[in-house]
């Protein structure tokens, strides 16, 4: 799923306009780097957890000429998701969608 393809089925599913859902999905993702770049840590209860962990600094070669290359500490995003969404993602039963049908999952 691409980020238009979650515009378009926010769209669908709350019954707004795709310019409407873009600025919610657009408020969203902000959001998340806005506190992520911040070293805050996001929550979604029955999603899962998004924070930044530090990388040390390294020496790394340069696949091409096989050079050294001095590679800076730097951070990271890491996403860990939650027991509820592994289990979703792993149990092949229906997932109701929002107008309350039951949806075989893949």
């Amino acid at each position: 799923m691409t980020k238009a393809d979650l515009i378009e089925e926010v769209s669908r599913v709350v019954e707004m306009t795709r310019k409407d859902s873009e600025v919610i999905v657009e408020a969203i993702f902000d959001s998340i780097v806005k506190s992520l770049r911040t070293g805050d840590k996001i929550e979604i209860r029955g999603f899962g957890s998004f924070r930044t962990r530090q990388r040390q600094a390294r020496v790394g070669r340069n696949p091409k000429t096989g050079t050294r290359v001095e590679v800076p500490s730097k951070r990271i995003p890491y996403f860990k998701p939650s027991k509820e969404l592994k289990d979703l993602v792993n149990h092949t039963q229906a997932i109701p969608s929002a107008q309350g049908e039951s949806v075989p999952s893949a």
